[in-house]
């Protein structure tokens, strides 16, 4: 079924509606005849249609989702009604609204919503959700990826209904109050339950507090999401399976040992039954407090599975319901296969449920020591399965992750999350702060461990991103030891090794152009090279990070390479020059001479004169962001972050 999504989304055409109607009728004949193949074609017949199936239901979400999207550059008044709020990488307050109203723009082009961060003097603590609320802003479309083959934000956007982004430094005026729905109703609740949180608890662990059992991020700052970051214990942070699991555990324990407790209860109804349908309750009321994000709808879906087990009497933790979680998921939602979340977690849990289902069947007598075993075994287990897509989506490795989360994971459990639910329980009463103490002491415990383990000199390594196909061949190498029966399955670890070679021998393209025009980075004996050392400085770096380079822009630009004035710099790599030109009269000095192989201006030019190839404004819109590989004979290969010839629904150029 992944395959059949990874084949629709690296199809170079969208296909219509003609073309997938074959395929739907050829996966209902073979559900229906496969029972009357000969029983050797069947496995080959039914993994044929989840491939059909996992095509199609990528193609039917594409089409669900599908909204206009911003095609040029707007500046003017944008009017719309908050239905999100959170932090952007600059660290700014970033909303997000829908029934959007842009100036001089039809209804049909207008996009469905828009994502605006707030720079400048802001009372961003006065805007409330569902508030309509009026701006003057810079908008742009969702940009694609910043190297070819890069993470392609475009997208992402795409299937969240996001059709601009920008920013404003004009003061948000209120257009008219909030408005009722039971939505923006359930968004305002949060809200104000997370600033009691902060109010009740200080400092960076009130954010965590609310982060965790709200959603709400806009107070976590950049600086200690990167060091969670560095000690791998991020996770804790984001509302996932471990929160959900820990949330719906601890109902589940509690009610089952209330029923226990009552002897006449317990001999006329199932205790595990009963806990689980409140679990189940408790669930679904965490996922809405918590605002529903994709990681704890995935979350809720993995408990819902194991504790519906648990009511029909089969067995809640197994690798059948693991899939069973995955299917689901990727079912509702095809395009969250490539993201790193779904991918961290199924690893971890597929891990993890592999290596306990063998340690259950182990002889031996259990003894004090099982609990600490239990977790230390836990987060090596789960370290070793996630490190692989961790170090290829956020370039490091968190080489002292197992001892931060084996001194934070067991807190979070044992103090945090149970002092979580019973502050909801005692909210009524007012009685909440007797929990919010000790769940502050487990949060605070848990932000000192991460900073301690962050300092050190060897706690993060940077790692150069994956060739295209590297991540999948290791992912299947694992598989085939997990779920091969046999001695063959050990061939497995020998698929894992290829895939690291794979990594290892991907080479990182020694030219690159951001789509601006403003910033080009060149591979040198030091490292990536910049042209400048400010601007552009998220592409600079994802660039740096996708080398496995820990320097920063200022650094990078320090280094040897580039010759002449800050509006005017050449270099040369591997035979091949490149001018890099910035500033006032590109025109008049392209027309002078390109003086290099290649010329990027981010001003396009009024005539390039005969034999010179120039990147500017233009070219780069059409193109995105370029790689360029110098060959022997003084030439060169490049390749663009967008292909016109691949047109895409979230392609927009």
């Amino acid at each position: 079924m992944s395959l059949g999504i990874v084949v629709y989304f690296e199809l170079s055409f969208e296909p219509e509606f003609a073309q997938i109607l074959p395929l739907c009728a050829a996966f209902a004949c073979g559900v229906l005849l496969q029972g009357a193949l000969p029983e050797v074609w069947r496995p080959i017949c039914g993994a044929f249609l989840c491939v059909v199936l996992g095509l199609c239901l990528s193609w039917g979400r594409t089409q669900a989702v599908s909204a206009p999207i911003l095609d040029f550059r707007y500046y003017g008044a944008v009017e719309g009604r908050v239905v999100a709020m959170d932090r952007s990488a600059s660290d700014k307050i970033r909303l997000t609204l829908d029934r959007v109203r842009l100036e001089r723009m039809s209804p049909e082009d207008t996009p469905e919503r828009v994502r605006v961060s707030l720079h400048g003097q802001q009372d961003w603590l006065a805007v409330q959700p569902g508030q309509r609320i009026m701006m003057t802003a810079h908008l742009s479309p969702p940009g694609g990826a910043l190297e070819p083959g890069g993470f392609d934000f475009a997208r992402h956007a795409f299937f969240l209904r996001l059709g601009a982004q920008g920013y404003t430094r004009t003061p948000v005026l209120l257009a008219a109050p909030a408005q009722n729905s039971w939505r923006l109703m359930l968004f305002e609740y949060r809200m104000k339950i997370s600033a009691h949180l902060q109010a009740r608890i200080p400092g960076d662990a009130g954010g965590f507090a609310a982060a965790i059992l709200t959603g709400d991020r806009s107070a976590v700052s950049t600086e200690v999401v990167e060091v969670l970051r560095d000690a791998n214990t991020a996770h804790l942070l984001a509302i996932s399976g471990l929160h959900m699991g820990l949330l719906t555990g601890t109902v589940f324990t509690v009610i089952w040992t209330l029923v226990a407790a009552i002897p006449w209860l317990a001999l006329r109804v199932s205790g595990a039954k009963i806990a689980a349908c409140v679990a189940l309750l408790a669930g679904a009321v965490y996922l809405a407090l918590s605002g529903g994000a994709v990681s704890t709808q995935r979350a809720y879906v993995m408990v819902c599975v194991m504790l519906v087990a648990i009511l029909l009497d089969k067995r809640a933790i197994s690798l059948r319901a693991v899939a069973i979680a995955a299917i689901l998921v990727l079912a509702w939602r095809p395009e969250s296969l490539f993201s790193p979340g779904f991918q961290m977690s199924f690893a971890a849990t597929t891990a993890l449920v592999a290596v306990f289902s063998l340690l259950r069947g182990l002889p031996g007598r259990r003894f004090w020591m099982h609990p600490v075993v239990a977790v230390i075994l836990s987060s090596a287990v789960a370290g070793a399965a996630t490190a692989p897509f961790s170090a290829a989506h956020f370039n490091q490795v968190s080489q002292l992750g197992l001892i931060a989360n084996t001194l934070s994971v067991p807190v979070m459990g044992v103090l945090v999350m149970p002092a979580g639910v019973a502050a909801m329980v005692l909210a009524a009463p007012g009685l909440e702060g007797l929990a919010l103490v000790p769940m502050q002491w487990g949060l605070e415990w848990i932000l000192f461990v991460s900073q301690r383990v962050a300092e050190q000199d060897i706690s993060v390594r940077m790692v150069v991103e994956p060739g295209p196909w590297a991540l999948g061949v290791v992912s299947l190498g694992a598989l085939i030891v997990i779920v091969w029966q046999g001695p063959l399955r050990w061939a497995g670890g020998l698929v894992c090794v290829f895939g690291a070679l794979l990594w290892q021998a991907h080479e990182r393209p020694p030219i690159l152009i951001a789509p601006s025009g403003g910033l080009v980075g060149a591979m040198t004996a030091e490292g990536r090279a910049f042209s400048k050392p400010r601007g552009d400085g998220f592409a600079a770096r994802i660039w740096l990070e996708n080398d496995g380079d820990g320097s920063d822009q200022a650094e990078a630009a320090a280094r040897q390479g580039f010759s002449g004035p800050k509006d005017d710099r050449l270099i040369r790599v591997q035979g091949v020059s490149i001018r890099v030109l910035s500033g006032r009269n590109q025109a008049e000095r392209i027309t002078a001479g390109c003086k290099a192989d290649i010329v990027v201006a981010t001003r396009p030019p009024e005539a390039i004169p005969k034999g010179c190839v120039v990147l500017g404004p233009d070219a780069l819109k059409t193109t995105g962001a370029l790689a360029i590989w110098p060959l022997d004979d003084g030439t060169w290969v490049q390749k663009a972050s967008y292909d016109p010839a691949r047109a895409r629904p979230w392609a927009v150029r």
